[in-house]
């Protein structure tokens, strides 16, 4: 299907969303997933309107900018190595996966201004994710504060691939509690005001969570 059909259908379950739980769609940032679609392919998402998108690894994000330039804003959503930083961090707007202090001091270092960044929580505790435990959370960004290049506009989660709706939503409600407490915190450093959760197969059900960015890839642009 072509991205703009695909983005007429997820923008109306948004709407219907974000009308269940009394919120506005224009709070909600779609981050558009490219990491296995073509440069065409990106190119037709621009077209269709989209401006955020997001890769999670160096070698696609670099890519695609070389064709596409700064037409669209860059998020970069995966494990981000300490020595890949250098390649982009003067290209990406975002970065949705903090969680160790040695990424944030390299961030530091590398960049000339303020980044944005989601630190990224391991909520469902499964192995094979990374991020924090959301016990780690709160140290860990009152520690980032002696990096003046660090900026934690909020949190971010990966949810389990399951159907089970009440386990989906827990994991988000327990992100959505833990933003909350940070942005009550009132560190100059993590206003951490937004939630980035919710991909393709649970995004509805996040955005009844809380979610402000939302990260979608095979339901909006496909997978190839």
């Amino acid at each position: 299907m072509k991205v703009a059909d695909n983005l007429k259908v997820i923008n109306e379950q948004i709407s219907e969303a974000c009308s269940r739980s009394g919120r506005n769609p224009e709070d909600i940032t779609i981050v558009t997933v490219t990491k296995y679609v073509s440069i065409e392919r990106a190119e037709e998402a621009i077209e269709a309107g989209l401006s955020d998108f997001g890769e999670n690894r160096d070698t696609g994000l670099l890519a695609k900018w070389e064709r596409l330039k700064d037409r669209p804003k860059w998020h970069f959503i995966g494990t981000l190595q300490s020595k890949k930083v250098k390649h982009v961090i003067d290209k990406v707007s975002y970065i949705h996966s903090l969680d160790r202090l040695s990424l944030a001091k390299e961030i530091d270092k590398r960049s000339d201004k303020p980044v944005s960044c989601f630190v990224q929580v391991n909520v469902s505790g499964e192995e094979s994710k990374h991020g924090l435990s959301p016990g780690e959370v709160e140290g860990f960004i009152e520690s980032l504060g002696e990096f003046p290049h660090i900026n934690v506009i909020g949190l971010m989660t990966m949810a389990p691939h399951t159907d089970d709706e009440d386990y989906l939503r827990k994991c988000f409600r327990t992100l959505k509690g833990l933003q909350e407490k940070m942005r009550s915190l009132e560190f100059p450093h993590a206003p951490c005001t937004e939630l980035s959760m919710g991909m393709s197969n649970d995004y509805t059900i996040a955005i009844e969570e809380g979610a402000t960015f939302i990260r979608i890839g095979s339901a909006l642009v496909g997978n190839d």
